[in-house]
């Protein structure tokens, strides 16, 4: 994984995303195909100490969108209920598990087992498995490779726009 450092240009893009200024910004960890930061690395801890478990964030608001509205689908428990269903599924999900914590514990350990999106007994959060999958590349994260492949029909896309109307 070869992250860029952030600039001045993608914070400012990342808050007009978020609406509020970024908090803990690392790199960028993924672009969207117009340039734009789509998932941020963020630090384990905020400036003030405070822990900070979600190594990566997403960002893009076209995203962030898809994710909600696969979310609202009820696309979370059924994933859930494949993981009591498929022995190895929930290998390969532990496996992102373990992953998500060498990553994060690389840079400060928190001192916790528990990662992020409801690793690895649950499926919690699909914006953070998205931004999992987006950092890390293809077979890191099952259920993040799953999401961009329910989405690949809406995004990647020329529409994404480094704010909050996405």
């Amino acid at each position: 994984m070869q992250f860029q450092p952030v600039t001045d240009e993608d914070r400012a893009a990342v808050k007009a995303q978020l609406g509020r200024e970024p908090r803990a910004l690392r790199a960028v960890a993924a672009r969207c195909p117009s340039g734009h930061p789509a998932v941020v690395q963020t630090s384990p801890r905020l400036e003030d100490g405070t822990p900070f478990p979600t190594l990566y964030y997403l960002t893009c608001p076209r995203l962030t969108s898809l994710c909600s509205t696969l979310e609202a689908e009820g696309v979370m428990k059924e994933m859930t209920q494949r993981l009591s269903e498929d022995p190895q599924l929930a290998a390969d999900y532990e496996k992102a598990h373990v992953s998500y914590l060498a990553e994060r514990d690389a840079i400060e350990s928190l001192g916790t087992q528990v990662s992020a999106g409801g690793m690895p007994g649950r499926v919690k959060c699909l914006h953070v498995h998205l931004a999992h999958a987006l950092a890390c590349g293809p077979g890191v994260n099952p259920f993040g490779d799953e999401t961009l492949q329910r989405i690949s029909g809406r995004w990647p896309s020329g529409d994404c726009q480094p704010d909050n109307n996405g």
